[in-house]
């Protein structure tokens, strides 16, 4: 893949914000030592967009209150 581009990524995502979610927070893991799961040489951001675009990454689906309570917490940060 050559260029990642936005359109690439909302194939995979229901809406850019979402896509901003998503990509901030696989960002983050791939900055703490998370392995990519795809290959290159990238800053983590476009990293992180490639994994979106390839599929490896993608939201979970949240159904306890206490996963509900944990997603609600993060994002009061």
């Amino acid at each position: 893949m050559a260029r990642v581009t936005v359109e690439d990524c909302l194939d995979k995502v229901e809406n850019r914000f979402a896509l901003v979610l998503l990509v901030a927070k696989r960002s983050k893991q791939l900055l703490k030592g998370a392995s990519a799961t795809v290959t290159g040489r990238n800053k983590y951001i476009v990293t992180s967009l490639r994994e979106v675009a390839a599929g490896s990454v993608r939201f979970e689906e949240v159904n306890s209150e206490d996963q509900i309570a944990q997603v609600e917490h993060d994002l009061n940060r």
